[in-house]
């Protein structure tokens, strides 16, 4: 590993790339530090420690611990992940967006600047709801005018900024930018997750209980990191083969080929996707100071994470059959409109490909179509284990930390990406990669 690290530094084109990569990286974590002006950030601590919810933990991780700290990236990435999902869902139900997407470069580049309008009004309206709530719940120095634009400009302006640095990583670093700043602010929390557990569980406990306790963390963290490589490289490979035809006095044609459908086709979206339409109630109600005592009430605790899996409040726990059928059906509904069996048997059908066994046009359609839904409900089961595993254990053992399995597979499936771009370069140069066997 240390030999394919410096073998990486010998080449100037990739060592320069991991040097802007890392300097903007350390850019961000500084970033993470700088209060937002005009904001009291003892008031505002004291709040965030009083919230038992999941919503703002999880929230405060993917920001690296910016949202605890109130600091100018305290929105994070998360208006670029989002906007970029509209847009991807929009592609798919407006055709001046899809003939944009077909148009080649000049097409992605109109839809990456749609995507940054998207972004900014996004960050614009989050920082509005966040600055006059937190005015009127006197988490700010002073609630004026002044001081809720300053503040609505300085969040604005850090989402804006990270949106920047995401996309210079891109084009001049190494890897995905926007995914490589989302994973730092989730890696930034994992020495105080990992403190609180060994303090919980290990620190003060007598020898042999500690030992089993450090092995059972480590063995349930590898488990769930192997079992989240195996779900991002899972692939189902379809056979396609070419007829023969003639082109001119030559012969062309008759190759082999196939079509590779991930077991895990949507990614951590339905983990996204199910968690936000979880949080969303919650997080409205604790901007708005609800203490309420009648149904809404407990419509919110089975909405809450934190009472899942409690032994002593099991009746909470359907809350948790809901986000795992909404995980599910998440996982189905973004791959139907993110792969098109009809268009991929269309053109295998134009170019004279086939499936063996199977006849072109509708059938080639019809099986493309059963074999993925095979496939996505193994993946959605993956997704599932490693989404749930982190409330259970919160919930019977009380290990509550904000690093979970959403985390989790952010981290394994942007580590992979980044390190086959490596290798990519490595290989070109004759180099031994990292992910040599």
């Amino acid at each position: 590993m240390f030999t394919t690290l410096k073998n990486a530094f010998k080449i100037k084109e990739l060592r320069n790339k991991i040097l802007f990569t890392f300097g903007m990286l350390v850019v961000i974590r500084i970033g993470s530090q700088l209060p937002v002006p005009g904001v009291d950030g003892n008031v505002f601590r004291q709040w965030f420690e009083s919230q038992s919810n999941g919503a703002f933990s999880f929230f405060d991780a993917i920001t690296g611990g910016s949202f605890m700290n109130m600091s100018v990236l305290a929105l994070g990435i998360n208006p670029y992940i989002t906007s970029s999902i509209i847009m991807q869902l929009l592609t798919i139900a407006i055709p001046k967006l899809e003939e944009m997407q077909r148009d080649g470069e000049d097409g992605r580049k109109k839809i990456v600047a749609i995507t940054r309008y998207v972004t900014v009004a996004l960050a614009l309206i989050q920082s509005t709801a966040m600055a006059i709530s937190f005015g009127r719940s006197g988490y700010l120095t002073y609630y004026n005018a002044l001081s809720v634009i300053s503040t609505i400009a300085t969040l604005t302006a850090g989402s804006a900024f990270l949106m920047w640095v995401g996309e210079r990583i891109t084009e001049k670093g190494i890897g995905n930018g926007i995914s490589i700043v989302l994973v730092i602010n989730i890696i930034s929390r994992l020495p105080e997750d990992l403190a609180s557990l060994f303090n919980q569980f290990v620190f003060g406990k007598a020898p042999a209980t500690a030992i089993l306790a450090v092995a059972i963390i480590f063995a349930v963290i590898i488990a769930m990191v192997v079992l989240v490589i195996i779900l991002n490289d899972g692939v189902r490979r379809i056979p396609v083969q070419y007829a023969n035809k003639v082109q001119g006095r030559k012969m062309v044609g008759g190759q082999t080929s196939n079509i590779p459908l991930k077991v895990n086709t949507s990614g951590v979206i339905p983990v996204i996707f199910a968690q936000s339409l979880m949080q969303f109630p919650i997080i409205i109600s604790s901007f708005a100071e609800y203490n309420g005592t009648g149904v809404w009430s407990e419509i919110l605790k089975y909405l809450n994470s934190g009472y899942w899996c409690n032994p002593g409040q099991i009746k909470y726990t359907v809350g948790l059959l809901v986000y795992i059928a909404l995980i599910v059906f998440f996982a189905y509904f973004y791959t139907s409109i993110t792969f098109n069996p009809l268009m991929i048997a269309d053109n295998m059908k134009k170019q004279g490909g086939f499936i063996p066994g199977i006849r072109p046009g509708k059938p080639t359609s019809d099986y493309l179509n059963k074999v993925l839904n095979y496939i996505v409900f193994i993946g959605a089961i993956g997704l599932t284990v490693i989404a749930v595993l982190p409330y259970i254990f919160s919930g019977v053992f009380g290990a509550s930390v904000s690093f979970g399995g959403t985390s989790l597979i952010i981290i394994v499936s942007v580590v992979l990406e980044t390190m086959k771009q490596a290798e990519s370069q490595m290989l070109v140069r004759n180099y031994k990669g990292f992910l040599e066997k």
